[in-house]
């Protein structure tokens, strides 16, 4: 755990809240796993020349070759995940005509998240007083999962054309926020991607440390630690 740093004042004037989603407001590991099961099985019933030809782990190497292809788009994941599609396709002797059919089979599980119990109370709270932008190297849809009327904005790494920790993704949120950077707090679970990018981006920051983890020594400690979101309105109540 991150010692306690005490409160700081500065966090006072804070205006905008940026929050990464994956892992922060729901678990996304199991997701992608029943998203790609799912993406599977669909393909062995449509399109079984795909699965005769590649087990799983043969389309995971599939992709370890296009980004490696395409290193400058590693940060789109929808663009990794078609061409992908596409690649094992064309090898199995189809057009790439079902490409959008099998993507929709996978957005699909990939957007049927769970939501942690205090992600729908908290937003609500913190919308009332802060501009709420979410922040992602994913692809989630926050429209098809139900929470996009509780934030401003968001920011993709597709978007940005760059993904965290790169400075451009945060710089674009700041942006989009309104406040300045001193005046933005970056809200996350990622010690690298989320708290020493937004840090190195000159944001104010938030790790959310579910699972009670050391903080790395390599990286300079948060202005905040929560072991949840929910924690966050109550922290902030605090420095005001």
């Amino acid at each position: 755990m991150v010692p306690d740093t005490g409160i700081d004042s500065k966090l006072n004037t804070i205006r905008t809240i940026t929050l990464d989603l994956d892992d922060t407001l729901w678990e996304i590991h199991p997701v992608i796993k029943r998203a790609e099961q799912a993406l599977y099985a669909w393909l062995g019933k449509n399109y079984p020349r795909i699965t005769e030809l590649y087990q799983p782990e043969d389309i995971r190497a599939v992709r370890s070759q296009v980004v490696a292809e395409f290193a400058d788009r590693a940060h789109d994941l929808t663009f990794l995940r078609r061409s992908v599609l596409g690649r094992v396709g064309t090898a199995a002797g189809y057009d790439h005509g079902f490409i959008d059919a099998a993507f929709d089979v996978f957005d699909a599980v990939r957007n049927d998240v769970e939501l942690f119990p205090e992600v729908i109370p908290t937003l609500e709270a913190l919308k009332e007083r802060y501009r709420l932008i979410a922040v992602t190297n994913g692809n989630a849809n926050l429209e098809i999962i139900g929470i996009a009327h509780l934030f401003h904005d968001i920011v993709t790494a597709e978007k940005a054309g760059a993904a965290k920790p790169a400075r451009q993704v945060f710089e674009m949120a700041v942006k989009i926020g309104g406040a300045s950077r001193k005046q933005t707090l970056h809200v996350g679970d990622h010690p690298e991607y989320d708290v020493d990018g937004a840090r190195n981006a000159g944001l104010r920051t938030a790790w959310v440390n579910r699972t009670g983890d050391r903080w790395p020594e390599q990286f300079s400690t948060p202005d905040i630690e929560v072991f949840h979101i929910g924690e966050l309105t109550q922290r902030l109540e605090q420095i005001a």
